[in-house]
């Protein structure tokens, strides 16, 4: 399972791989700079929603498995993708 601090630690190297700075991700997140700040460095008490924010900037997205492998949540089956289209 994940913790913070490896999330954290995801945004950071995704945004460098980007080519991003941190300020220019808080902004196209909709985020302050120290949130996202803290948020690379592992702070546990995020606001949730906030990452989700972050990560879709990235063009990422969380996911949610159950313990027998199913995305349950967080991956749009091809079902749905062709009616949202």
């Amino acid at each position: 399972m994940l913790d913070v601090a490896t999330i954290g630690q995801i945004i950071r190297d995704e945004r460098k791989e980007l080519g991003l700075r941190q300020d220019e991700l808080a902004a196209a997140s909709g985020v302050g700079l120290r949130f996202l700040v803290e948020l690379e460095r592992g702070k546990p008490t995020v606001q949730m929603g906030k990452v989700l924010d972050v990560l879709a900037a990235l063009g990422c997205e969380l996911q949610i498995k159950r313990p027998d492998g199913i995305v349950i949540a967080g991956q749009m089956d091809e079902s749905k993708k062709d009616k949202a289209e």
